[in-house]
């Protein structure tokens, strides 16, 4: 088995050399690395050993309560004497106040360590956004220091039997009584819906205070804790724990709530757009995982061909990754690895600096749709260079296979993101974000390679703007814009190379990726033969 090694020279040569992370104001190069590499350090030595158990044991429901195994305890108890859980929230609220680049990359070293983990301690950023945004100051001072200590850890409660994608269709009751809120209903899929770890759980809850038929503008947002003030339980009860393909000490629980007290997040009518704020930093954070295992399986696979000598070249044995279609494979692999990353971190320095909020909304959709979708291609890549090893857990890389699979569902399935694309943000603002596209790609020099990839994209952009349906070719169009994505971000790694230790690695899968560029026009043709 392969140790997890935290990726830090591919993360900050991609931050500092290729994405231009310095934009966002608090972000300090090297501070950022010496928290990550101190991270990573916890994260190798902690965390990761700790993944395996968590697979093979898994979370239980015993008494109604979830209960995680006794390792992640341990591990959880050194995660809150470092101050992890409050690495990004406000320093005024017993936070380290550290900038959301920097967050970023130790989510993605934490994905990387141990994703059900992460998934459990993840939250807390998004809520903060919440509280910053809609919050009174009362609300920020009550729960943002419980979230900050690692005392409540947190849960986003939106989707429920008969309400998934389509929230408008949220049964969930919240009704006022006196001075509090009583929620009443059931949530399903429920990430974290309870666990033995902290004290206690914030769950933010979208529930509807307008009429049953009053769609979106019916729903609210509310915090409601898994223990009231006195510190009785509250009203929240774990009906059962989801058996999952992966993931498995991540407990994603069915939840009900009979009439649980609860506190409303801003004004009634709100909670879809408060409840963005923790959307989309978590649809982020959906594209690091697909960094993260995209890495992981680069990592055990290169590693494993390195070793594994089978076959002959003209001096004696070689180890397979000598021979040209393992290494074909092994390039492929870091090519959705680092190209996932510099167009995640493109997205995430966007965000934080603030600087382009069409071209977000677009790289939002495409990193999400991309490094979901194409990180299952590498793991399942990954496995294939093992041969039989990759389909037993001996080295993990199926492990790293099922658990990443849920990523191309939560969150906004992928059809729903091409469909956000090709739909919502070709009309939306007279395609303000595909404008904003079109800048940012115009302004990089990417050699013959982007010219054929966005010339394929401007023809299927116009196809859709003629008023096709475009149901059918949606995933074609989202396909083809990261495909033109990653040849900008793949001409600008090559373009810095010499900053990268490896730079024959970086120019010799950048030529890789220029190679493809042809199959852009194979989607064109899709879309306008639909």
């Amino acid at each position: 088995m392969k140790p997890f090694a935290a990726p830090i020279e591919d993360i900050f040569f991609i931050l500092n050399h290729v994405v231009d992370a310095g934009r966002v104001e608090d972000y300090d190069p090297e501070m950022s690395r010496e928290i990550a590499q101190h991270f990573a350090s916890f994260a190798e030595d902690v965390i990761a050993p700790t993944d395996e158990i968590g697979d093979r044991v898994g979370a239980k429901l015993v008494d109604g309560r979830v209960v995680l195994p006794p390792e992640f305890h341990d591990m959880f108890a050194q995660y809150v004497e470092g101050g992890w859980p409050g690495l990004m929230l406000p320093e005024e609220f017993g936070g380290m106040g550290v900038d959301g680049v920097t967050g970023g990359v130790v989510h993605e070293i934490l994905m990387g360590a141990n994703h059900a983990f992460q998934m459990l301690v993840s939250l807390a950023v998004g809520h903060n956004r919440v509280f910053q945004h809609f919050g009174t100051e009362e609300q920020k001072a009550k729960y943002l220091p419980r979230l900050a200590s690692g005392d409540y850890l947190a849960t986003m409660a939106l989707t429920e039997p008969g309400a998934g994608s389509d929230l408008g269709r949220i049964r969930t009751r919240a009704v006022q009584d006196g001075d509090t809120w009583r929620i009443t209903g059931e949530k399903i899929f429920i990430s974290g819906g309870d666990q033995d770890l902290s004290k206690g759980v914030l769950h933010m809850v979208l529930a509807r205070t307008g009429d049953m038929d009053s769609g979106v503008k019916g729903l609210s947002l509310f915090a409601c804790t898994s223990d009231r003030d006195d510190g009785s339980r509250n009203a929240v009860k774990v009906t059962r724990i989801e058996e999952k393909m992966g993931l498995h000490a991540q407990p994603t629980c069915q939840l009900a709530f009979d009439g649980a007290e609860a506190e409303l997040i801003g004004t009634e009518g709100q909670g879809l757009r408060a409840m963005f704020e923790v959307m989309n930093h978590a649809r982020v954070d959906v594209a690091l995982q697909g960094v993260a295992h995209s890495a992981r399986a680069y990592d055990i696979a290169s590693s494993y061909a390195a070793e594994r000598v089978q076959g002959k070249g003209p001096d004696g044995p070689v180890t397979i990754d000598q021979h040209g279609d393992v290494r074909r494979m092994l390039d492929e692999i870091d090519a959705i690895a680092m190209g996932a990353r510099a167009m995640t971190h493109l997205a995430l320095v966007t965000l934080e600096s603030g600087d382009n909020p069409w071209l977000l909304e677009l790289l939002t959709h495409v990193i999400k749709w991309y490094a979901s979708e194409q990180g299952l291609r590498a793991a399942e890549t990954g496995m294939q260079v093992l041969g039989g090893y990759g389909y037993l857990q001996e080295y993990r890389i199926e492990q790293t296979y099922r658990d990443l699979r849920i990523a191309a569902i939560y969150e906004g399935a992928s059809g729903i993101h091409a469909m956000g694309l090709a739909g919502r943000l070709l009309r939306l603002e007279n395609g303000a974000a595909m404008d904003a596209f079109v800048d940012f790609v115009s302004g990089i020099d990417g050699g013959p390679a982007l010219e054929t990839a966005f010339k394929a994209w401007q023809g299927a952009r116009a196809h859709l703007e003629t008023g096709v349906d475009p149901g059918q070719i949606a995933t074609p169009f989202i396909r083809l814009t990261s495909r033109v994505l990653e040849q900008a971000m793949w001409a600008k790694m090559a373009a810095n190379a010499d900053n990268h230790p490896d730079p024959a690695r970086i120019r010799r899968v950048a030529a890789l990726v220029a190679r493809q560029a042809a199959r852009c026009d194979a989607d064109l043709a899709e879309m306008t033969a639909a």
